[in-house]
């Protein structure tokens, strides 16, 4: 029989522990859909965001408590760490769920976009894990769950910034996944595909009828989360199926790059049509 999430709170070392979870990007899509299906397994949730009522919202729903933070502040990332720590010396599960989207070309958007969409993206997660780290280590064995995404693995020009950023924060997961297992500390690659989401308006923004029947809610890429951690799975993709463009990637990188490439020319005249 599977150990539940459930079991796992409530069997540690012959005690009843309800473990402690911190998920970024808590106030809104994946972020807060995580959330609530934690705090219904009975985690006690610490939730971090820059939007502080909607914060205040799902932390007074789930019964948990919330903290002001911009990961994309490492400054910010290591205040709010060391307040979490003095009230968490161990936490059980850290969520890098926190995320901006960047819908414009490497040589089209602005400088100041491509370096927020970095920063967010990627480097947000690695301050949060560096900062929590510690408290991670003291609550052996924790979980380190970052969401990435199918963009992280196969490159598509009209979301350049967007795609290289998620590449980045895919190589800092398999990284990571493979420095800190050792000590205690396993950490998870789970790569959605389109979810609808406020910051990402999938299905008002997709031109494509196919793309749009493949958009997906963000309680399934949630409820995806908890099968992850139950199942220790290392990464993962969400709905599965999108592991094939990750395969066509790899094995073949010519053909995937001339198709993407085919199809961003024919939005491109497409968009300068309607623009003349």
């Amino acid at each position: 029989m599977r150990t539940t999430l459930h079991d796992r709170n409530q069997r540690r070392g012959g005690k009843n522990i309800r473990r402690v979870a911190v998920i970024t990007g808590a106030s809104s899509g994946i972020g807060a859909a995580i959330t609530r299906r934690l705090a219904a397994g009975e985690w006690h949730c610490v939730l971090l965001a820059r939007r502080e009522e909607r914060l205040r919202e799902i932390a007074t729903e789930v019964g948990g408590e919330y903290e002001l933070c911009d990961v994309s502040d490492r400054e910010w990332v290591e205040r709010v760490a060391t307040s979490v720590r003095e009230r968490h010396p161990a936490v059980h599960l850290l969520v890098n769920s926190a995320g901006m989207p960047g819908r414009a070309g490497l040589f089209d958007a602005e400088p100041g976009l491509i370096e927020q969409v970095v920063r967010v993206n990627y480097l947000g997660s690695l301050w949060c894990l560096r900062a929590l780290l510690p408290a991670l280590e003291q609550a052996p064995p924790s979980d380190v769950v970052n969401i990435v995404s199918v963009s992280g693995t196969v490159a598509w020009g009209p979301s350049g910034p967007y795609s290289a950023a998620k590449h980045a924060q895919l190589a800092f997961s398999r990284a990571a996944a493979a420095e800190l297992r050792p000590r205690g500390v396993r950490v998870h690659t789970v790569n959605p595909g389109f979810v609808e989401t406020e910051g990402f308006p999938q299905r008002g923004t997709l031109g494509n009828r196919l793309l749009v029947r493949a958009v997906i809610d963000p309680d399934d890429v949630a409820a995806h989360v908890i099968r992850v951690l139950e199942r220790d799975r290392s990464e993962t993709f969400v709905p599965s199926w999108y592991r094939v463009a990750a395969i066509a990637q790899a094995i073949a990188p010519g053909l995937l790059a001339r198709l993407l490439a085919s199809a961003g020319s024919r939005r491109h005249r497409a968009a300068r049509g309607r623009a003349t």
